[in-house]
Order: C-alpha cells, then structure tokens, then sequence
C-alpha cells in the first residue's frame, strides 16, 4: 500500500449482514496503526512515518443475525511501498519559436508498472482537466508541464517536466551573382554550397527551391553545386551538430549581358575606312581584330566584334560596317537634245553632272549635243559616283522617201552596237506603222506594209540598254514629218 489505505468489510459468498459495531481491531499493526470506522464500516490503515515493508493487523466481525451469532476473524498482510517521483527536463530543437517533444521520454520515476498521464498545468494535473493526448509529439514553447503518475495500488504523485531549447543554428541571407549562359541569357549557374549563410562549424545544409519545401523537408536540391535557373530565391536548411536547423534564403541574381549603346552599324563606301566606338564603362575590351582599346580604327567594310567585361561577365557584340547601297539608274529618256535621268538606291539627296565636277540637284540636262554625252550620279554619302555614257541620236524630222537620194529615210543603224535595240513608229492614232530591227538594219522608208504612208506627222521610239556596266535602259522619243508627192 502508499500512505493511508482503506479497507471496508464484507462478506464473499454470504447472505449474512455485516454487523458494522462488530468490526473490532484485534492485532494492531506492529509498524502503522489501523482505526475502525463502526458507521461505515471502513478500517484505515497508516503505515508509520518512514517506513516502508511488511506488515500485518488481525480484525474481528459478526453477523446480525442471532441465530448465526459467531465472530469472523481476518488477517491482513500488508507492503508498504513508496512512488517516489523526481522532476525531469526535456530538450528539443526549436523553429519558430516552438518545437516538439516527447513528454514520454522524461524520467520521473523508477515505479513501475505506472500509468503517466500530463498536463499543460498542476491544477489540470490535479483535477484531470486538459488532459496533453498527444504527449510524444508535444508542440511547445519552452516553459513547464505536469504528469501525473499513477500505481496499480492507486497511489499517485506528480512530477514537473521542464522544457528546453537547443541553441539553433545562427543564420542569415545571403546574395549570390552569376553571370548570363550565352545560349540562355537569362538563365545562369550557380553553386549554391558558396552562399555565406552562417551556421557555425560543423554545420551541414541543405538546399530547397521553396520555403514551403525548406520547411517540410521535401524537394530537396539535389546537385547544389551546379544549379542553373533565372533570377529567384532558395532556402537552405543549416543543421548544427545537435541536428537543430535554421533556414535561410539566398537570393540568385543573374548577371545579363551588358551591350554598348555607342557601337552601332555602320554605312560607307567601300573605298572608305571608318572607326568603331565601343563606348566607356566596361572592365575590358576584346575586338576580333585582335585590339585591346575602346576604339579601332582604319576598318573598312565587314562584320566585326568586340567582347566586352562586366562585373567579370563577358558579353559578345557584333558590329557590321555595312558598304553604302549602290546607286542605280534605272531610266533614260532622250527627248531632241534633252536627257532625264531616272536613279533609285542609295541614300536621297542624288547629285548628278555632266562633268564629274560641277553638279545640279536636278535630274534633267539640256541643250545637249548630239553624241556621245557621260554623266554622273551620287548619293548622299558621297561615294565614288556612277557614270553612264549615253549617245544622244543625230535629230530627223523630216523624210521625203522619193528615191532622189535625199532624205529619202530615216537612220539609225549607226546604234546598232546598242544592246536591245528598237526603233519604233507610230501614227497619229497609236498605230504602230513600222517596226526596225537588225532585219532592216533599223531604217525606215516611209513605207508601210510595201506602201507609202500618207504625208504627216509621226511619232517614233528608240530604246536600247547601254552595253555598260550600267545596262542602263534608255528611251528616245521623237517626231518626224514624212512627205510623199503623189
């Protein structure tokens, strides 16, 4: 028994009523003392003050009825034992200011078998109010609980179980920058295991693309060394030598590429040379040609490039010096002694001349002679200019086709070297009246269909391509006054 038991008698098996004024103490106990409750028929039984063992009392009872009038004797032995109970402290590893611990494990007593039930405080213990259910998997600040541990006997006691925390890991942010995958500019590599985030020595880590993840321990990083991403965060859980963690976050910037605004396309001629600017602000230059400055000179027409350094980054740029478009003249036209000039390509405002050294903004000359006439084209990049030799034909305009040897056609077989040659003309109408080629030797008689035309006026065209580089198409246009005498 522990401390004052209660024994109330009874009889087993029996029929008989107890007779409570009966129950007498007939032995006392040699190391306690036992007193008899006669209204309620209860022997208590208090060991001595100390003493723990065994012991024995004897007791006397009867019935009520008369005719069954004897004494029933008992003997009780009796083995004082003591529940001792002690106070324990229970350390677990904290996060966010909580962490979770098993009430079970706390050492409160060498009794056993024993019941152990806990509680968030001693007057809960005590009454058995809010009771903890959960007790191997406690979530808790640091601070206090209570358990009550209870005997097969009945006895009970009660035990305070302090809860402490580990030290965690001091942690803290860090930054880390790379530089941009050529192939991915915004994506880049990093080795996560050089982030500076605390912990300690000794300390190990693991890497987590999330809070989420970092704090439930899944999806963990599995190659820190090599992580390639775009600018984002990760968590990293640092672990000291008692297995407490911290998390910390690392922040992941990518270095992009850093381009020169100054370097930009260029045009020129292609006799001409030219110099390229990287512009400044950049840790070093490389150029294809081999250049180690902000700017190379006397380069002509071509792709080049240049690497530039940032931050330790090295970004490639390409340039093209680009040859100025070529001027083209793409028309023509003769009329008498007047030539207009038709010209695409190349960069507005076009300059043109007869001479290569005086020149007009207007596209038509006059008052030309007859022959052979050069003229010039150019840009507004002022390149070498284009040249074209046009023959401006000897004027007829008037034919009187009688066989008197004067007059008597129209000739232009002296163009013949012309590339794609035709002379064409045409009456008042539009009617194409005579068609010259090489067949006719590009003469016309006046003649139309073997038979003399009608005395007027007609309209003819020459077009040719000049067999230059040009291939310049050229358009002659004219009138000529046929008189037949009937």
């Amino acid at each position: 028994v522990c401390g004052g038991k209660t024994f109330t008698v009874a009889f087993s098996n029996s029929t008989q009523p107890l007779n409570l004024g009966s129950i007498i103490i007939t032995s006392p106990p040699a190391n306690g003392t036992a007193t008899v409750n006669n209204l309620t028929g209860t022997i208590t039984y208090t060991p001595a003050v100390g003493y723990l063992g065994p012991d024995t009392f004897t007791y006397e009872f009867q019935s009520t009825v008369p005719v069954f009038f004897d004494s029933e004797i008992v003997t009780v032995n009796i083995n004082v034992v003591l529940l001792e109970t002690y106070d324990d402290t229970i350390t677990a590893c904290p996060y966010n200011g909580v962490a979770t611990y098993d009430l079970t494990t706390a050492d409160v007593t060498t009794y056993s078998p024993v019941v152990k039930k806990y509680y968030p405080t001693l007057t809960d213990a005590q009454n058995g109010t809010n009771e903890i259910l959960t007790p191997a998997a406690y979530v808790s600040a640091a601070g206090n609980v209570f358990v009550k541990v209870i005997t097969p006997e009945g006895c009970v006691d009660y035990s305070k179980i302090t809860l402490l925390f580990y030290a965690q890991p001091q942690v803290n942010d860090a930054v880390l920058e790379s530089c941009f995958i050529v192939d991915a500019p915004a994506t880049a590599e990093f080795d996560l295991t050089t982030a500076n985030v605390g912990g300690g020595l000794g300390a190990t880590k693991d890497y987590f693309p999330s809070m989420a993840d970092a704090e439930n321990n899944t999806n963990e990083i599995q190659n820190p060394f090599v992580y390639v991403t775009t600018s984002t965060t990760v968590y990293v859980r640092v672990y000291n030598a008692n297995g407490c963690y911290n998390i910390a976050k690392i922040t992941l910037t990518v270095i992009p590429p850093k381009y020169s605004t100054v370097l930009q396309d260029k045009v020129i001629c292609i006799e001409d040379r030219t110099t390229l600017d990287a512009g400044p602000g950049f840790e070093a230059y490389e150029w294809s040609t081999g250049a180690t400055t902000q700017t190379i000179s006397n380069v002509g027409v071509g792709e080049y490039w240049v690497i530039l350094t940032t931050d330790g980054c090295e970004t490639k740029q390409t340039v093209k010096v680009n040859k100025a478009p070529e001027v083209i003249i793409t028309n023509i036209d003769i009329s008498n002694n007047t030539v207009t000039l038709t010209v695409t390509g190349g960069q507005i405002p076009y300059q043109y001349s007869i001479d290569g050294i005086n020149w007009q903004d207007s596209n038509v000359f006059t008052e030309l002679p007859r022959g052979q006439n050069t003229f010039y084209v150019k840009d507004a990049f002022d390149c070498e200019p284009i040249s074209v030799e046009i023959t401006v034909p000897n004027l007829i305009n008037v034919i009187t086709p009688n066989a008197d040897g004067i007059n008597d056609y129209v000739d232009y077989s002296a163009l013949r070297y012309k590339e794609n040659l035709t002379f064409s003309v045409y009456d008042r109408y539009g009617n194409r009246v005579h068609l010259a080629d090489k067949n006719n030797d590009y003469k016309w008689d006046g003649r139309f269909a073997s038979k003399k035309v009608i005395t007027g006026t007609y309209w003819y065209h020459i077009t040719w391509t000049e067999p230059d580089g040009t291939k310049a198409p050229v358009m002659y246009k004219g009138w000529i006054l046929v008189k037949n005498r009937e």
